[in-house]
């Protein structure tokens, strides 16, 4: 459930938190005892398995809170007590002001202190985002734990001056109950500025999504409940930008995709994605890492209009998936070319190609009055199977611009280099994320291209970009041991299960009564005993 901000009168205004959530004790015991099977489902106990100490090491992180539902005005039950989480006391410091907000707030670094008391909700998102038994992100430098008026007034800045703050990544479990451009353009302004992520969750059960899960620069998130807050928005964006796995509630799905964003941030301060590491940390990379490493459920979709799915947005974290992309390193693309505005912009004829079908990039863009601007990446997609077929994910995200209510227009084409035939293609009018996933991609040569709009309309002549791709064939090889059949595929992507039918048109394909995998160098393994009945597997991904 999340906490709602409710206010009146114009922009800038004076935000009252009230919170409304209706949890009770039973029901986040529930919840907890459930984490650790969501840790699987988002690819960190994977991640903990095969690389050492990613737990967001060194990343100091921000979480804003308000206060408990039913608490009385004034009491103030917005802090996490850090034992609940298995943390200790001076892992935390605790900030909360005074309305108007315009002096600097009150701090403290004991527990108990006079700010405020213990909060349930704000436990809850903690266990999630960087507790010791359930957390994503176990070991982060420091917690500022902003009471979440003072975090929107006095440091994001609606109180009409914004301050900096420490932290690369905040989490925000709670909306302000509406869809505001106000409030999303103040926080994009923010992000822009500052380089900071700001991951919220997407809403309540069954309504829209709501600011500021809806600004442009940040992560909003929703939830595998077939209620979640699904988009696009009223102006037509993609949102919620991915879910996370928790069955309900958005608010205890953001700090997952926080932690997330935190292991990536260390691992890409570390140089685990090359030696440029300020690109590797741009909250730009970090989200098109994100999205692009995302699992897509069987009966997700998109269009080339709207590249998001409208409630699972790019589809089920999955941080393993990221970080593998991260590692890739930084691989640049090796044409810029410009065309007339509009015209057609086909394959070019290049011989090198990018070696890494799993990577990313950092680098910008440029388009004139008279011209479009296209970054050109080749690929040689293939493996030691020449007829195999490959599933393409590829994520383009760029921020809106300081106090900029549009955003430039950016594109993505994916082309065939044999016979100059478009495959596939995001061209989203009013994204500021492209998206392309497709299956049954053959094996050849492929131009993929981030496209900038020129003419009247631009924003700016250059425009910065991350781009994060996978191309990957999904294998599943069977051999025989004993009176056991050995099935295996590769780790990597993750978020595949093996399925079993007795006919390959059955609409029932089953994963019950299969064996756990087995992690061994890189690879999945069941074995299955083998009968006389006829049984037929296949790997697939989830429907929630």
């Amino acid at each position: 459930m999340e906490l709602k901000l409710s206010y009146s009168g114009s922009f800038p205004m004076k935000c009252l938190l009230k919170t409304i959530l209706i949890s009770v004790v039973v029901g986040v015991a529930t919840a907890r005892a459930s984490s650790l099977d969501n840790l699987d489902t988002i690819g960190v106990t994977l991640l903990r398995a095969t690389t050492t100490n990613l737990n967001g090491a060194g990343v100091r992180v921000g979480q804003a809170e308000g206060d408990d539902a039913g608490t009385p005005p004034g009491v103030n039950t917005w802090e996490v007590r850090p034992n609940s989480i298995g943390q200790p006391t001076n892992l935390f410091t605790w900030i909360k002001g005074s309305s108007p907000y315009l002096l600097p707030p009150g701090t403290a670094n004991t527990y108990t202190n006079s700010l405020g008391l213990e909060s349930g909700h704000a436990e809850f998102v903690a266990d999630n985002f960087y507790g010791i038994t359930n957390g994503v992100a176990t070991n982060v430098a420091h917690v500022d734990n902003y009471e979440a008026n003072t975090f929107i007034e006095y440091y994001v800045g609606f109180s009409g001056v914004a301050h900096a703050i420490p932290e690369r990544v905040v989490n925000q479990s709670f909306t302000f109950g509406v869809y505001d451009t106000n409030v999303d353009q103040t926080f994009d302004n923010y992000a822009a500025q500052n380089n900071v992520l700001f991951i919220s969750g997407a809403g309540f059960d069954g309504q829209p999504v709501y600011s500021p899960a809806t600004c442009y620069n940040g992560i909003g998130v929703g939830s595998t409940a077939f209620n979640s807050p699904p988009g696009p928005t009223s102006d037509g964006r993609s949102k919620p930008d991915i879910i996370a796995s928790e069955a309900a509630e958005t608010s205890y799905t953001a700090p997952q995709v926080a932690g997330a964003a935190a292991i990536l941030l260390q691992a890409g301060t570390r140089g685990d994605g090359g030696s440029d590491t300020n690109s590797a940390t741009d909250i730009r990379t970090v989200k098109a890492l994100l999205l692009n490493g995302a699992v897509k459920p069987s009966n997700w979709t998109n269009s080339p209009s709207q590249p998001l799915h409208f409630r699972y947005g790019a589809g089920m974290l999955n941080i393993f998936n990221s970080y593998k992309q991260l590692s890739g390193g930084k691989r640049t693309n090796f044409v810029f070319a410009t065309v007339f505005t509009n015209a057609a912009h086909p394959p070019i004829v290049v011989t090198n190609s990018i070696s890494t079908l799993s990577a990313w990039n950092f680098t910008n863009i440029t388009s004139g009055a008279t011209n479009d601007g296209v970054n050109h990446y080749f690929f040689n997609v293939t493996n030691s199977s020449s007829s195999a077929a490959f599933t393409a994910a590829i994520t383009l995200v760029w921020n809106r611009q300081q106090n900029q209510s549009a955003i430039n227009n950016l594109n993505l084409f994916l082309y065939n280099c044999a016979n100059s035939n478009l495959v596939i293609c995001s061209t989203s009018l009013v994204d500021n994320v492209e998206h392309i996933f497709i299956t049954q991609v053959p094996s050849g040569r492929y131009d993929l291209q981030v496209w900038k709009a020129g003419g009247g309309g631009i924003i700016s002549a250059s425009e910065t970009y991350a781009l994060a791709w996978n191309f990957s064939s999904e294998t599943l090889s069977a051999t025989k041991s004993g009176t056991n059949l050995n099935l295996t595929w590769p780790a990597y992507p993750a978020g595949f299960a093996v399925a079993a039918a007795a006919n390959l048109t059955s609409p029932n394909w089953q994963t019950n009564n299969l064996p756990v995998p087995v992690l061994t160098n890189g690879q999945n393994l069941i074995s299955v005993p083998m009968t006389n009945a006829v049984q037929f597997f296949r790997l697939q991904t989830p429907n929630f």
